[in-house]
């Protein structure tokens, strides 16, 4: 049936009273889910189907207004890895166990559906958020329990009907309330809630704002200087990002970097950064400073751009700069995510002149093997080693981290040296550089290059 045969259904007549109004549209409704629900039920579970559980969720809505409703939508984590591993046959019997478990929940006031694949969904009353949590934990730990020889990983997204948000809405928001906890092993529900609401609304408005914000140049380059302790001499800098935001003021990386790595627009904006970078070495030499390195921060999701080495290589090229005056940094998370590709580009950038620096080292799991494999020429050690050197461990690790780097002869930094003993410490250790508020904070690309003027 088209919309306008729906319309036709229920449009009230002129002389109708509000509680007509009411009672038809609660009859065409009733028609339609019936119409449905004989139509469109999931072939392998028996639940409703997507269109059937939309009608028949919100004659349950509008029926039972006396109380409070919720959506629980459910997905598993990377299901379609459990057909590859456990064959689609025993795929077929979980859906169908699973199916079991949601249609212990219906009831006359309540209804389950299987909207397509892996995704299942309950609309159900209840009196507390504590009610919907143990719907939750009693299905997740059904699931858990089916005798499969692979980790199954049911996800919960739960939106309350308080909202005033029909039931696509209710159905869509639970999504985005799963989404946050789909995959995670210890907490496998999360509410869609005011928080949830208001960081979505915020990270959809800084990935709105963001190309705008490049084209009007709003987003600055800063350059923390790094230095030798020993000589306090400036021997590099590393080029961060501070957002000058027209309404909201001066934004700091954290506020929008997380967002812009999920949302990918990061690519966008390292590209720009390392185009300022290049551009204000270029003019640096131009007018005869001694120039020193620049690191430039390089996200993971650069190893997935098919251009990313050529990019690189083409900003040396446009404005001639000695591709060693440019240093890449890369976090050790970033290194160990799709690390062959990542070795791959990684080698040939470093043959190609690129000097490569690995960020927040010790900070993951993998680093002792990725000194091994990866191509590194310098580390730098993780600012929260340094947050605590007054434990005899903490000592312990970064004088023997320090000594290994040495006999791998690989060069080693300080990151985020803020007290005197921090630096004294650092130096007895035998590492001799440095960057941290104790020496300079970030600065503005002008303030940096008076910094030149001394060199």
């Amino acid at each position: 049936m088209e919309n306008n045969d729906i319309k036709k259904i229920i449009a009230p007549s002129p002389m109708m009273t509000e509680d007509g109004k009411n009672e038809l549209y609660l009859y065409s409704l009733k028609k339609m889910a019936d119409r449905n629900a004989e139509v469109d039920r999931y072939s392998l579970t028996g639940l409703y189907g997507n269109v059937a559980f939309f009608y028949k969720a919100n004659e349950c809505l509008h029926t039972h207004l006396g109380k409070q409703y919720a959506l629980i939508r459910m997905d598993i984590y990377r299901f379609k890895t459990i057909n590859e591993f456990c064959g689609r046959t025993e795929g077929d019997k979980l859906l169908v166990y699973i199916s079991d478990c949601f249609k212990k929940y219906e009831a006359e006031d309540a209804v389950a559906g299987h909207l397509r694949a892996d995704i299942f969904a309950l609309c159900t009353p209840y009196k507390t958020d504590q009610d919907l949590i143990n719907i939750v934990h009693d299905i997740a730990q059904k699931i858990e329990s089916f005798p499969l020889p692979c980790k199954i990983l049911p996800a919960f997204g739960i939106c309350k009907s308080e909202f005033g948000m029909d039931i696509s809405l209710l159905i869509d928001y639970a999504n985005l309330a799963l989404q946050t906890v789909k995959g995670r092993v210890f907490s496998c529900y999360a509410f869609y809630d005011e928080t949830l609401r208001q960081q979505l609304l915020y990270e959809k408005k800084i990935e709105n704002e963001i190309i705008p914000a490049l084209n009007n140049h709003d987003l600055e380059v800063y350059i923390q200087p790094k230095v030798n302790m020993l000589t306090k001499e400036i021997i590099g800098g590393e080029a961060l990002l501070r957002w000058n935001h027209p309404q909201d003021g001066f934004l700091l990386p954290i506020q929008f970097i997380p967002v812009l790595e999920k949302s990918g627009y990061i690519v966008d904006v390292d590209k720009y950064v390392w185009e300022e970078v290049f551009h204000s070495l270029r003019q640096w030499i131009d007018k005869g400073y001694k120039v020193v390195p620049i690191s430039l921060n390089v996200s993971r999701l650069h190893s997935y751009q098919t251009d990313f080495e050529q990019v690189l290589y083409g900003l040396a090229e446009k404005y001639n700069i000695s591709r060693d005056l440019v240093q890449l940094e890369l976090t050790e998370s970033a290194l160990t995510e799709n690390t062959e590709l990542v070795l791959k580009t990684m080698s040939n950038l470093q043959k190609n002149g690129f000097y490569l620096s690995m960020d927040d080292f010790g900070s993951g799991y993998s680093s002792m093997n990725m000194l091994k494999d990866e191509p590194i020429d310098e580390i730098k050690i993780d600012r929260v080693f340094l947050s605590d050197i007054s434990t005899i461990k903490s000592r312990i690790i970064i004088k023997h981290m320090i000594s290994m780097m040495t006999d791998l002869n690989i060069n080693i930094i300080a990151e985020g040296i803020e007290t005197l003993e921090q630096a004294d410490f650092m130096l007895e250790c035998g590492c001799y550089r440095a960057q941290g508020f104790l020496y300079y904070r970030p600065m503005p690309m002008s303030e940096f290059e008076k910094l030149l003027q001394l060199i």
